[in-house]
């Protein structure tokens, strides 16, 4: 029969992992191909145009808009300091009122319908670094590079927190325990601390305290998470959060194993340096929150295949993501052909499954996602 595919989460041991590093206008590229590259290095730059700020020079004056270029010190592309004068007006040829500029940067128009200056500020410096511990293999002309790595690879469900690294830390005896506060020490300053089932508030708040780079967990739950944040998150894009650290969640909301799997795979590589990002959407345009541990050999780069996506099989690992099996973990008995009828009367393909504890039950294909190795 034909593959079933389903959406699913890439768990594995050794893959090619290719980064785009493109900065958000043209700039410039500072490495060029072949480079061997560090997460911190930086790979290009460019310059934002700064801040506009509006002055009404007219008002502040009591001019005339029209009158406005008599009275102005300065002209359109001028350099500015904040507090120094650009327009003045003398009132009975002794008193002087002058009108002077609120931040640094250049004259960016002067308008005589208005009265108003506008001030542009000064640019904005914007860096991209690398992110991995790699090398460049492609470079973009005037936007950024390629940054290719072979290495171990997680991907989660949900995070948040942007792109950071660290020594790689597991901090639980095993795939099952909670995360809590009085395992969070001072040695694991500028570690990646990979956890069990759930972290506690507590727990997260120490971790920040305590200079910890970032938090791999199973399971994170959702009212800790508004409470630390303030705010509900919503289908926009996480991973801008400046929280103090990144957190990456493997598994779902609530308390829930992270998959042994994941957890074997990341104990292994215990003390190894790892790059992760919280960076989240699940809407349209997919991103997943990721750990990257970069292969420190030369040999692990050798007889790399291409991801290649197999489809849903007899086997497959497969993680149940709705009601009433949400967060449990399985692998794939049969894929019936015929349409099922559902306990809601509606028919849809269905799988049998047979959970880590032996249990067998029949699940709507689009209830599961593949664990991909």
């Amino acid at each position: 029969m034909a593959h079933a595919y389903t959406p699913g989460l890439k768990v594995t041991e050794k893959l090619l992992i290719r980064k785009r590093r493109v900065l958000p206008l043209k700039g410039e590229v500072l490495v060029k191909a072949g480079d061997k590259v560090k997460p911190d290095d930086v790979v290009a730059r460019t310059l934002l145009p700064g801040n506009v700020a509006p002055v009404n020079v007219a008002n502040k004056l009591s001019i005339p808009p029209e009158d406005i270029e008599m009275v102005m010190l300065k002209k359109t592309g001028d350099k500015i300091s904040k507090n120094e004068p650009i327009a003045v007006s003398k009132t009975l040829f002794i008193f002087k009122s002058y009108c002077n500029a609120t931040i640094d940067g250049t004259i960016e128009s002067i308008s005589r319908v208005t009265g108003q200056v506008l001030l542009r500020g000064e640019p904005i410096p914007v860096e991209v670094k690398a992110y991995l511990d790699g090398e460049v293999t492609e470079i973009i002309p005037g936007e950024g590079v390629v940054v290719t790595c072979v290495g171990a690879f997680v991907q989660g469900i949900f995070g948040i927190g942007g792109e950071t690294y660290g020594d790689l830390e597991i901090v639980t005896p095993d795939n099952k325990t909670i995360l809590t506060d009085d395992m969070i020490g001072n040695n694991l300053s500028g570690k990646v601390v990979v956890g069990g089932s759930l972290v506690t508030a507590a727990a997260l708040k120490k971790a920040i305290n305590v200079g910890v780079k970032g938090i791999v967990i199973g399971g994170f739950d959702d009212k800790d998470l508004r409470d630390f944040l303030g705010y509900d998150i919503g289908v926009a894009i996480t991973g801008s959060e400046e929280i103090g650290l990144t957190l990456v969640v493997t598994e779902g909301f609530g308390q829930i194993d992270m998959a042994w799997k994941t957890f074997d795979l990341l104990q292994r590589h215990r003390g190894e340096m790892v790059c992760i990002n919280g960076a989240t959407q699940i809407r349209a345009g997919v991103i997943r929150p990721e750990v990257v541990i970069p292969a420190v050999s030369e040999s692990a780069h050798e007889d790399v295949a291409a991801a290649t996506m197999t489809g849903l099989q007899a086997g497959s690992p497969i993680r149940v993501i709705r009601h009433p099996y949400f967060g449990r973990l399985g692998k794939v008995v049969d894929l019936p052909s015929p349409l099922h009828q559902l306990e809601s009367e509606s028919k849809a393909r269905v799988l049998e499954v047979e959970f880590e504890d032996g249990e067998r039950f029949i699940v709507p294909r689009a209830n599961v996602e593949t664990i991909e190795s």
